[in-house]
């Protein structure tokens, strides 16, 4: 279990996040939704202990950063890196060297290839490969399902869906709304640096209503006033 209470972000004078207070469990899916800026990268890279912050994170499994898989929304690799370099770099921040990559290869990835010859959506692949061999306990991905195609997206979801059954903590955002209603147990709106609203697959439909409305009328009526 992780325990979030109080947290606090600046960068100098301008506070990114506020008084954030949420509990996250074993076995559950979690999804953050916000607007660009509202935050929740801010929020995954305090979590996952890369950044600094005022408040208090606690959690059964110490150190915390040990046990999280984080793939970011834009990941960095090293230039003239292979994919299987890549996954060994990140088996051995966990003390663990590759079995059988090749039978690992979830994604048919050209392992043998430098990374920087990858499309967009390969290196996303990558990175989501890199963090599941970890085997971790708790997983934040920011915007996993970015850059990837139809087929891929829905295996995404299917190791998800995995995760959850294996008593894994997953924690993720998307702006593809579908994506979280199809994997998430609750869903949670960052909004301007605070958590504003909690919902339950229940409330699914009226948070997107709540948050399709909210931008269509914000940034719609700037191009066309009623």
């Amino acid at each position: 279990m992780i325990t979030i209470r109080n947290l606090h972000k600046s960068y100098g004078k301008h506070q990114i996040l506020k008084d954030l207070h949420i509990d996250f469990l074993p076995g559950k899916v979690y999804g953050i939704v916000g607007a660009n800026g509202a935050g929740k990268t801010t929020f995954f890279r305090c979590l996952a202990g890369m950044e600094k912050y005022d408040g208090h994170i606690t959690a059964d499994l110490q150190p915390l950063k040990d046990h999280i898989g984080y793939l970011p929304s834009e990941i960095f690799f090293l230039p003239k890196i292979t994919g299987k370099e890549y996954l060994a770099l990140l088996m051995e921040a966990r003390n663990k060297k590759p079995q059988n990559l090749n039978k690992q290869n979830i994604f048919d990835l050209p392992l043998d290839q430098y990374v920087s010859s990858y499309s967009t959506g390969m290196k996303k692949k990558l990175g989501i490969l890199g963090v599941l061999l970890q085997n971790n306990h708790i997983y934040i991905l920011d915007e996993p399902y970015n850059g990837l195609d139809f087929q891929s997206s829905l295996f995404l979801t299917d190791i998800i869906h995995r995760l959850r059954s294996k008593d894994r903590t997953v924690i993720l955002s998307s702006h593809i709304f579908g994506s979280l209603a199809e994997t998430c147990d609750s869903i949670t709106l960052l909004s301007n640096g605070k958590f504003s609203v909690f919902a339950n697959k229940e409330s699914f439909p009226e948070l997107q209503r709540q948050i399709t409305g909210e931008l269509l009328h914000k940034n719609l009526n700037d191009i066309f006033p009623l």
